[in-house]
């Protein structure tokens, strides 16, 4: 198997340097940008299985660069951000990021989500999780990872919202708290807040054109979590 690659696109020297070490004694190539136009192109022509993206950067922010990925290709994104705030938070998942990691942080701990994101990127081994699972007005395909809403409408999602919603599906009608959601999906090494969770079924239902208040796909139970309410196509 060839070595996975990362890009850390960050405008600290130290914070590069410091990943840098880390990821590479996980076993991973790196690769380095210090601005938002390098970063961006580096993305694009080296296509790595990863990327690491500041926010604040210098040319183009993160949120920009993510977005610009986004419209070209589905790589995992973990965003590194000095932000706190809720909205920075939704603004970047809803632009497409996997993760998050909030400043200072622990590259340690980074190491370890972006191991946890790309085994998941990989997809489960067994066949019978493999099969197309079809509802009335959507069907997603976990081997080719693609989902497709009304018969004729690709759906476009992160690699996370993908996950999330095959774990919803392969049980529809059962509920889900957000922390066995985190279990299915993020897997027992996630570090965050729960939240996380709300914010990732936001951004799904948007892209599957499901309204909150009548949804067709995720519904939610109050209090407790969410289930898919789609029935099986016949």
């Amino acid at each position: 198997m060839s070595t996975q690659r990362i890009l850390v696109v960050d405008d600290e020297p130290k914070i590069r340097m410091t990943l840098r070490g880390y990821l590479e004694a996980d076993g991973f190539e790196v690769l380095e940008a210090a601005d938002g136009p390098s970063g961006l192109a580096s993305a694009v022509r080296e296509q790595p299985d990863l990327i690491v993206l500041d926010v604040m950067l210098p040319g183009l922010d993160g949120f920009e660069v993510l977005r610009r990925i986004r419209a070209i290709r589905q790589v995992p994104v973990i965003l590194l951000t000095a932000r706190t705030e809720e909205v920075d938070r939704v603004i970047g998942f809803t632009a497409g990021s996997d993760d998050y990691v909030t400043k200072p942080f622990s590259a340690r701990e980074l190491a370890l989500r972006a191991r946890a994101i790309l085994r998941r990127a990989e997809g489960p081994a067994q066949a019978a999780e493999e099969r197309t699972l079809r509802f009335d007005g959507l069907v997603i395909d976990p081997d080719t990872r693609t989902v497709t809403c009304d018969d004729d409408r690709t759906v476009e999602l992160s690699a996370l919202d993908f996950d999330l919603l095959v774990a919803l599906a392969r049980a529809p009608g059962r509920v889900f708290t957000r922390h066995g959601l985190i279990e299915h999906v993020w897997g027992s090494d996630f570090f965050g807040d729960e939240r996380v969770v709300d914010v990732h079924v936001r951004t799904l239902r948007r892209a599957l054109g499901d309204d909150a208040s009548a949804p067709r796909f995720v519904g939610t139970v109050r209090a407790i979590g969410y289930r898919f309410l789609a029935r099986p196509a016949v």
